[in-house]
Parts: structure tokens; C-alpha cells; sequence
């Protein structure tokens, strides 16, 4: 079993936002926080608090992954060429929960790293049941045969909360997803804005 560390509807409400865009979040209805203090008064962020807000929505939209790996990420897309903020979100995309949660294998990003966990996926024939394993354009990942008739597959499958972006393609009828190129942010169908360059902002401080 996964751990989960953190109830992804407490996520949500502690932001304000409905980061998923699903249907059933509890910010649908009350945008305040959890709690008998949920309602009070938010004072204005200060710019570190901005910074580390958008931090934690980001960290929080991918399954809620650790401090340590989010930031070992951020110091592998600092090395890369290029936009870091980009390069960032180019590395969570290409994390393996993510393309397993992006084809709508599964129906949350919660979902997509037990999945993986459980064995139930292969990349490229291989079986890979590392969430974070970092999938390379041209890769193909599939379901496993016998895994490809379980019930919360074929729902997740018929979900019309969400489309398959366009750099994965996928084949529903084989449940395949080639990943066909590494997305820029504004490819990337996010529910709400994210702002890796704040990150980048405060991981520079």
C-alpha cells in the first residue's frame, strides 16, 4: 500500500483551490480552509509566502511527493539547459505516475503511484512498478494484460472531467500510452495556474 501522507481534499482546501478539477472537492462548495478556524480573516501573503504557496500546490497536484524528491527534481531541472521553471515541469511529467495518471489509467494521481506500486504496469514490455521512474520520448507504457479489465480502469477510462493531453498518445482499446514528447507548461492541462517560476524564486532565496 502507498502512503499517502496528506488527504488530497486537506490539500485542496488548504489552498483555496481545486487543484485536480474534480467534481467532488470540497472547495466546489466552501473556498475557506478546514477546521473552526477555517473561516478567519487571511492576512496578505509576504513574497516568501507566495513562493512557498506555489510550491506546495505543485508538490501537492503530484500525488503530495516528498520535500526531499520535489527539491532534488528542482536541482536536476536547474541543471538542465534552458527554462528552469520549464525544465521542471517537463521532469514531474515525465515521472511515471504522472504518465499512468495523464492517459486516465487510473482516476487520481493518488491512484496512479499505487497502481504502479502494485505491479500493474509496463514500460516498454519491462514490468516497472517505481512511481518515480522517468519515462523518455518514444517510450511506450502500457497495462498489464491481466490487469486491463479492473473495474477502476474501465471508470477511470469513461471520466469526462479531463482529456489526454496531447503529447501522450494513447490507445485506450490496447490501454497504451506512448509518450511522444516532453510537454511545456502551457501544454500541460493543469485545473488551476501553477507558477513553477515562483518556485524557482524560492528555492533561490
Amino acid at each position: 500500500m502507498t502512503k499517502r501522507s496528506e488527504a488530497k481534499y486537506k490539500i485542496d482546501r488548504r489552498m483555496g483551490q481545486n487543484i485536480w478539477g474534480r467534481p467532488k472537492s470540497p472547495v466546489n462548495r466552501r473556498e475557506y480552509g478546514p477546521g473552526q478556524h477555517g473561516q478567519r480573516r487571511k492576512g496578505k501573503l509576504s513574497d516568501f509566502g507566495v513562493q512557498l504557496r506555489a510550491k506546495q500546490k505543485l508538490k501537492g497536484y503530484y500525488a503530495n511527493i516528498s520535500e526531499r524528491q520535489f527539491h532534488g527534481i528542482y536541482v536536476e531541472a536547474g541543471r538542465m539547459k534552458g527554462d528552469t521553471g520549464e525544465n521542471l515541469i517537463g521532469l514531474l511529467e515525465r515521472r511515471l505516475d504522472t504518465v499512468v495518471y495523464r492517459a486516465k489509467f487510473v482516476a487520481t494521481m493518488f491512484a496512479a503511484r499505487q497502481f504502479i506500486n502494485h505491479g500493474h504496469v509496463k514500460v516498454n514490455g519491462r514490468r516497472v512498478n517505481i512511481p518515480s521512474f522517468k519515462a523518455k520520448v518514444g517510450d511506450l507504457v502500457e497495462v498489464k494484460e491481466s490487469s486491463k479489465q479492473l473495474t477502476p480502469v474501465l471508470e477511470a477510462i469513461q471520466l469526462a472531467e479531463r482529456d489526454v493531453p496531447d503529447f501522450l498518445e494513447v490507445d485506450h482499446s490496447k490501454m497504451t500510452a506512448k509518450f511522444a514528447r516532453i510537454p511545456a507548461l502551457s501544454d500541460v492541462p493543469f485545473p488551476v495556474q501553477m507558477e513553477p517560476h515562483l518556485i524557482v524564486e524560492f528555492y533561490s532565496r
